[in-house]
């Protein structure tokens, strides 16, 4: 019996994409369990993690992250190709969109806090949009965006603010003892 084994082999890149995933995937989980007012509108915790991988690695790994955060999340939430899966796909794809050309923008006057918002604002028309074509075709749907928008608004806000203030301590840490700011 001759016996065939496949052997996987992974990079650094990959182990670095598993574990940030991870981070994403815990924090949408902490996302689902929150409750609020207003369907459709969460904090986007996940949002966080996939900040600072763009500024730190790029948008490529960006993606990967979240993408992969949005199939996990469908799956260990039992939404895995339901219309809420369709809803978080379609704000992510959006979002991402948006982040690429976000960040090409002059880094003096735009960073996480910039892209955050416009990411929020990028997955929120998404959604409504996917949700206008498919799910609710009508217009009334188009009364609740000044709420999607206040939403998406200040919680770019506050993930914008929170992936800055960790990008900055990841940066302090890296620092010669010398140089470290106290």
């Amino acid at each position: 019996m001759i016996r065939s084994v496949i052997e996987l082999r992974t990079t650094a890149e990959d182990h670095r994409i598993a574990q940030l995933t991870a981070a994403a995937i815990g924090l949408a989980l902490i996302d689902a369990a929150i409750p609020l007012p207003l369907p459709g509108v969460k904090p986007g915790l996940a949002n966080i993690v996939t900040l600072i991988v763009l500024a730190r690695y790029g948008w490529g790994t960006a993606a990967w992250v979240s993408g992969l955060r949005v199939i996990a999340g469908g799956l260990l939430l039992g939404q895995f190709l339901s219309p809420g899966f369709f809803m978080s796909l379609t704000g992510a794809a959006f979002s991402l969109i948006v982040l690429g050309g976000a960040v090409r923008l002059p880094k003096r006057w735009f960073g996480p806090v910039s892209w955050s918002i416009l990411a929020a604002f990028a997955h929120i028309g998404g959604q409504v949009l996917l949700a206008r074509l498919w799910l609710i075709p009508h217009n009334g749907l188009f009364y609740l965006v000044p709420f999607f928008a206040a939403a998406a608004l200040a919680f770019g806000i506050i993930n914008g603010l929170i992936a800055t203030r960790l990008l900055d301590e990841r940066a302090a840490q890296s620092l010669p003892p010398d140089n470290r700011v106290r």
